[in-house]
């Protein structure tokens, strides 16, 4: 594998992990403010971003290379409200998508196309995370304010009937 294409992974394969942290960071403060259901629903996020981060260390070590794990900052650990939160989440997932993007760029350049066939999933994933995290958002600055209150619990309970599934990797 081309040296730039492999550092390129290995970063996303940290910044994945960072947002499976900064996830866990998010269902810890609902946790705190009693938002179980929005706690459950970023616990697991967090799982997600903790299978792409392995699904390209599954790909690096697939393709005979050595994963150099890397350092990840902490991630915040409370907001204002629901809705900076899922603001911040939504930023980051656009972050995220210029990143895959990003990647997509390098594999074309080195013409490395097993790689650039392999993000073509990643491409697709990061449509779902960004419309799932601006579903919501638009959704809580439908509620905000004193009246909305009673609609954010059941926002609330709306999201604790999310269950992890695993996404399936299909055979490289």
């Amino acid at each position: 594998m081309n040296e730039k294409m492999l550092d390129a992974i290995n970063e996303q394969i940290k910044w994945e992990l960072y947002s499976s942290y900064l996830y866990l960071s998010m269902s810890t403060w609902y946790n705190s403010i009693g938002l179980q259901g929005f706690a459950n629903w970023e616990r697991i996020q967090a799982k997600e971003e903790r299978d792409h981060a392995m699904k390209l260390y599954d790909y690096v070590l697939f393709r005979g290379e050595n994963v150099e794990l890397q350092s990840i900052d902490a991630p915040p650990s409370s907001w204002e409200s629901p809705e900076k939160a899922f603001e911040f989440q939504y930023a980051h997932e656009q972050e995220v998508t210029a990143m895959i993007n990003n990647l997509v760029e390098i594999a074309l350049e080195v013409r490395d196309h097993a790689t650039y066939n392999m993000l073509q999933w990643f491409v697709n994933e990061q449509v779902e995370e960004e419309d799932n995290a601006r579903t919501i958002l638009e959704k809580l600055k439908v509620v905000s304010g004193e009246t909305g209150k009673g609609v954010l619990f059941m926002i609330d309970r709306d999201l604790s009937t999310r269950v992890y599934a695993p996404s399936v990797t299909p055979p490289a």
